[in-house]
């Protein structure tokens, strides 16, 4: 049985591990919306009979981070900024069960944040990691300077 979660879809599989999969593609740029998706969906399965997670994403890229040049139909952060987001990421964090990323592509910025949200990462040879914030101007943002020591 397959439910959604906004952008975000849930197959509980019969080995009771979940498939959290991202559907923004290709470059499954994030938002608020996205990431409190993804806590809404870690939450309901922590309720039932899950054991795990997989996250994954649709496309090309696992997550090219925030989506700065409105290419995406994602909407804008609100006017709250990163208060809410963080508010919304700190949920992924609390997440009773153990979450493996599965990363394809890029994971940038936020992407990488959100990769490294999860306990475990599995990538493929051609994916991207990068913490491009220095270069953008502003400090790293999505807990990597905890999640990256």
């Amino acid at each position: 049985m397959v439910e959604t979660f906004g952008d975000v879809s849930v197959d509980l599989g019969s080995d009771f591990v979940a498939e959290v999969e991202i559907h923004r593609p290709p470059n499954n740029f994030f938002d608020v919306a996205l990431i409190q998706s993804l806590a809404e969906a870690y939450t309901a399965l922590s309720a039932g009979q899950c054991r795990a997670i997989v996250l994954c994403a649709e496309g090309k890229h696992f997550c090219a981070g925030a989506d700065f040049n409105n290419q995406s139909s994602a909407a804008a952060l609100p006017t709250e900024g990163a208060a809410s987001l963080y508010r919304e990421a700190v949920r992924l964090f609390r997440s009773e069960l153990p979450v493996v990323a599965a990363i394809q592509g890029a994971a940038i910025g936020g992407g990488l944040g959100l990769a490294c949200s999860a306990d475990f990462r599995v990538a493929t040879p051609l994916a991207r990691l990068a913490a491009n914030f220095a270069r953008l101007g502003f400090h790293q943002g999505f807990g990597l300077s905890v999640t990256l020591h």
